[in-house]
């Protein structure tokens, strides 16, 4: 845990909140201690907010529509997800033995909960202040592009937009694929124009699969 306080810059006063916010459910029911996903809940809420409080000051002359298409795409799934790499949350995960072979600590819904677990825990072990000042650090480039691309993360209005430039045609998505249990769905969408298939994305919702095929579908672009 010293090494993983390193990464991220803060050093917890009571480790018992960074243990319980790296514990997946997974792990606490093999070894029967208690899971993250109330620290999760906590986690949510704080990251709205403190993202909520910059988006506000920092655009001013922006919608409450605007504001909240920006911090979605911020506080999303895969957004913590990318975000969280860069202090390798998910190495430092506590997973159950069926969760890490199943490849639990690549999945983004385990590690965006556990991301948002973590600023609760900051947040409980020290106060508002320094969860905002933490996160705010650590999401300056993020927040810095949301300020000047109101899409960011909306890849499927990057794409639509991109098409319509290019006359390259009509977009829509189609559901490929729905797997696993109610409480850990995943889904896989394709995206096509003109009714060709050109990218395939996966995400814990059908909204998320659709965004990540587009997003897909726009590297694909690039390369071109």
């Amino acid at each position: 845990m010293t090494e993983f306080e390193e990464k991220i810059g803060y050093v917890f006063k009571n480790p018992a909140y960074l243990e319980n916010a790296l514990t997946h459910s997974s792990y606490a029911n093999e070894k029967g201690c208690r899971d993250n996903e109330r620290l999760e809940f906590l986690g949510d809420s704080v990251l709205s907010i403190i993202v909520s409080e910059y988006l506000y000051k920092a655009l001013r002359d922006d919608s409450e529509g605007d504001l909240s298409k920006i911090r979605a795409s911020l506080v999303c799934e895969h957004g913590l997800f990318e975000l969280s790499k860069k202090i390798q949350l998910s190495k430092y995960i506590h997973l159950g033995k069926g969760e890490e072979h199943t490849g639990g600590r690549t999945r983004p819904s385990v590690v965006s909960d556990a991301f948002e677990a973590l600023l609760a825990a900051i947040f409980l072990d020290s106060d508002f202040v320094t969860a905002k000042k933490w996160l705010l650090s650590l999401m300056h480039d993020e927040l810095i592009a949301a300020s000047h691309q109101k899409n960011l993360g909306d890849y499927k209005t990057m794409l639509q937009e991109h098409t319509q430039k290019g006359n390259r045609g009509r977009v829509t998505y189609s559901l490929i694929a729905e797997n696993g249990p109610d409480h850990n769905k995943r889904f896989e969408c394709a995206v096509l124009i003109d009714g060709k298939a050109v990218a395939n994305g996966v995400g814990s919702s059908k909204k998320d699969a659709e965004q990540n095929a587009a997003k897909n579908a726009l590297s694909a672009y690039e390369k071109l």
